[in-house]
C-alpha cells in the first residue's frame, strides 16, 4: 500500500480535506482528546496546545479512514529555525519532512479504504534547542482506540547531540550544508531504535553540546542542571517525574566534557547518579561511554566510568551498570554516527539491556 503526504499551506484549507469514496467531510478533534497517546517531555500548561519539546517526543493516534491532517504549531525560534518531524504510519512508513511555517496542516493520504484503520505516529526529529512544536489538533473520518496498549517497559536516554541523533541523517541535506540541525533524526536514533527492539517506551533526555562538568559551543548549562526541566536547552518549565519512571536509564555523556580530572569528573558523575536514583528508585541504570570518543577520551572514560560503578556498587547500589562499545562510531556529520551506525549502537545496546533485564527481543 502506498501512502502520500501533502503539506498544505494554511490550516484553513483542511476543511476541505474528504474522505474520499464516502466524500464524508472530516471532523476535528482537539488535541486534548483521550484518543490520542503522547510520549516524551511534554508542556500540557494548554492542553489544546500542548509542546513537544524533546528530541524524540510523539503523539499517536488512531485514524479510521482514508485520510487525516494534523495541525502543528513550530515555536520558529529566532525567526530562523525549523523543526523537522517523522511521520510513522503503522509503524512501517516513514516521511521525514521540515516544518515550513509557524502553523502547518500535514494531510496525509493513508490508502484507498476508507474502513481501514491506521496508526499514525507524529515524532519531533529535531531537539530543544530548535525549540518546541506544538500539535494543534488533527482532522480526521473518525479517530478510534488505539490498537494496542503503550508498552509496559520504559527506557529513558540521557546524553548530548549522539542521543539526539544530530548528524546522522543526510537524506536531503549532505554534510556541510544547510543550518547544523538539518541532518537530525531522533526517530532513528539508537536510543529510539533501543527502546523497539525491546519493545519498550522511551524518552530522549538530551541536548546537543551539553556535558556533566563542560559542555561544548558557549553553552551556559550542564545536564545535572536541566535534568528536571521539560525545555532542556532554555533550563525552563519544570518537569514532573512522576508522569514517567523508566526501568532503565542509559547516560551517554564525556563527549563534550573532553578529559577532565578525575577527582572532579567522578564526583560529579556519582552526584549525578545519585540524584537519577533519588527520581527513579528502581531504575537499572548504566553508564556507557561514548560512541564517538576517540582513542584517548575512550581511555579515560573505561577508567573512570570503572571506579564510578565500582564504587556505587561497593556501597550498595547493585543496580548501577557499564557499558562500554565495542568500537568507534563517526561516519555521520561531525564526526557523529550515521543512521546506520545509530543501528549498530542501538543493536550493541539493545543484547546488553535484554541481559541484564532479561527482555526478550
Amino acid at each position: 500500500m502506498k501512502y502520500f503526504l501533502l503539506l498544505l499551506m494554511s490550516s484553513l484549507l483542511v476543511t476541505g480535506l474528504q474522505a474520499g469514496s464516502t466524500n464524508k467531510p472530516l471532523q476535528f478533534y482537539k488535541a486534548s482528546s483521550p484518543l490520542l497517546r503522547y510520549t516524551g517531555r511534554i508542556d500540557f500548561t494548554d492542553i489544546n496546545q500542548p509542546r513537544l519539546w524533546t528530541a524524540g517526543s510523539y503523539v499517536t493516534a488512531g485514524i479510521k479512514g482514508d485520510s487525516c491532517a494534523f495541525i502543528i504549531g513550530d515555536e520558529h525560534l529566532y525567526n530562523k529555525y525549523r523543526n523537522y518531524i517523522e511521520i510513522i504510519i503503522d509503524g512501517k512508513q516513514t516521511y521525514r519532512l521540515q516544518l515550513k511555517k509557524d502553523v502547518d496542516t500535514i494531510g496525509i493520504h493513508l490508502g484507498d479504504d476508507n474502513n481501514a484503520t491506521h496508526q499514525v505516529i507524529i515524532c519531533k526529529n529535531t531537539e530543544t534547542s530548535i525549540g518546541y512544536m506544538s500539535i494543534g489538533g488533527i482532522m480526521a473520518m473518525d479517530l478510534s482506540s488505539l490498537p494496542a496498549p503503550a508498552p509496559v517497559r520504559k527506557i529513558e536516554f540521557i546524553g548530548n547531540s549522539i542521543t539526539c541523533g544530530t548528524g546522522s541523517d543526510i537524506s536531503e541535506k549532505p554534510c556541510g550544508q544547510g543550518e547544523w540541525y538539518d541532518q537530525h533524526n531522533a526517530w532513528f536514533s539508537y536510543g529510539a531504535i533501543t527502546a523497539r527492539n525491546l519493545k519498550a517506551n522511551w524518552h530522549l533526555t538530551s541536548v546537543s553540546g551539553i556535558g556533566l562538568v563542560h559542555s561544548c559551543c558557549d553553552m551556559k548549562v550542564l545536564m545535572p542542571q536541566v535534568f528536571d526541566k521539560i525545555n532542556l536547552a532554555g533550563n525552563s518549565l519544570a518537569w514532573d517525574f512522576s508522569r514517567y519512571q523508566p526501568d532503565v536509564v542509559t547516560i551517554c555523556l564525556g563527549q563534550n566534557d573532553g578529559q577532565q580530572d578525575s577527582v572532579l569528573f567522578c564526583n560529579a558523575y556519582e552526584k549525578f547518579i545519585n540524584t537519577i536514583r533519588m527520581h527513579y528508585p528502581e531504575a537499572a541504570i548504566i553508564c556507557l561511554t561514548s560512541p564517538m570518543a576517540d582513542e584517548g577520551l575512550l581511555k579515560m572514560m573505561r577508567r573512570y566510568l570503572d571506579a564510578i560503578v565500582t564504587g556505587c556498587n561497593d556501597r550498595g547500589d547493585r543496580n548501577v551498570y557499564r557499558y562500554y562499545f565495542g568500537r568507534r562510531y563517526h561516519s555521520g556529520c561531525g564526526d557523529h554516527p550515521s543512521l546506520a551506525e545509530h543501528h549498530e549502537i542501538a543493536q550493541e545496546l539493545s543484547d546488553f539491556i535484554s541481559r541484564i533485564k532479561g527482555w526478550p527481543m
